[in-house]
């Protein structure tokens, strides 16, 4: 597998399929300026790229793992405060076109989120505002401490939470979407819990590694082309725009597919033949 590309503003740290990402604006508390947009979505095509889903095999041709996971963290007190301030400056002087341009890049930046192929953990503590609310929204499974506070919270600015919309939409629902977008407040730990913004709740931060370990051994000893696929089947129900008749034959090709695959197949013999599946990592076995 060839070298990650060379970021500042965000670290990574592969181990086997897992790969961890950790947001390192520290002393801005993450909040995100260009840069970390760009390294971000640069590090989301190249991880997506790298993954099983993606490339249909477990290891490329050195043995190296493909990705599987992704876990998604913030250095410091806090996860992601949101849009740069400087960023924000900026945005009242720049053209209509130019602001097009911002918010088409922060779109590609949560749609790569959003949309890629590997399970994607969150590891949120403090604050998750704007944009960060909008991080969280976009992954698989959040775990947040019990301190956490996320807040669409654009309209303290007399703007609204539009790129990231569609991906809090579909996480919260039409109705706790639109009371949150207009409150624009901070929620807690519980509320979050309750609404679906989070999975999972911890302590503290010295809690996170153990839950992020815990949730991953679930996650690798499942299909990895399944997790992809469904993840898959998913935004194409998002989008379905057809009949129900041709949402029925959607599903019956897409399960025949699933089922005469390799790792369909291979799911079967090993139930079957009652051993472990070639893709569970040994020491889960």
């Amino acid at each position: 597998m060839e070298q990650p590309p060379q970021t500042e503003l965000v670290s990574i740290e592969i181990n086997q399929a897992i790969c961890h990402l950790k947001l390192n604006r520290e002393t801005k508390f993450n909040a995100l300026n260009i840069q970390l947009i760009t390294e971000l979505c640069t590090l989301f095509d190249w991880t997506a790229e790298r993954s099983v889903g993606r490339q249909g095999d477990l290891h490329d041709s050195n043995g190296k793992p493909f990705l599987r996971i992704i876990v998604l963290s913030g250095a410091g007190r806090h996860f992601c405060a949101g849009a740069d301030i400087n960023m924000m400056r900026d945005a009242g002087a720049n053209t209509a076109e130019e602001n097009r341009r911002d918010s088409e890049r922060l779109d590609r930046l949560f749609n790569g989120l959003w949309a890629h192929p590997c399970f994607t953990i969150g590891a949120v503590q403090g604050v998750a505002l704007g944009g960060g609310a909008g991080l969280v929204a976009c992954l698989d499974h959040v775990i947040a401490t019990s301190n956490v506070k996320i807040a669409l919270s654009e309209g303290k600015l007399g703007i609204l939470p539009a790129v990231i919309g569609p991906y809090v939409y579909r996480r919260l629902g039409s109705a706790c979407f639109r009371r949150l977008a207009m409150q624009a407040s901070r929620i807690g730990a519980e509320e979050a819990l309750r609404t679906g913004f989070i999975e999972q709740v911890v302590d503290d931060t010295d809690a996170l590694p153990a839950a992020i370990d815990s949730l991953a051994k679930e996650v690798l000893s499942t299909g990895p082309c399944a997790v992809s696929l469904a993840k898959e089947l998913t935004l194409n129900f998002d989008r379905w725009t057809g009949s129900d008749d041709g949402l029925r034959d959607y599903t019956l090709d897409f399960t025949s597919r699933m089922r005469g695959s390799h790792e369909g197949q291979e799911g079967l013999s090993s139930f079957l033949e009652k051993r472990q599946p070639n893709w569970k990592p040994e020491e889960l076995e």
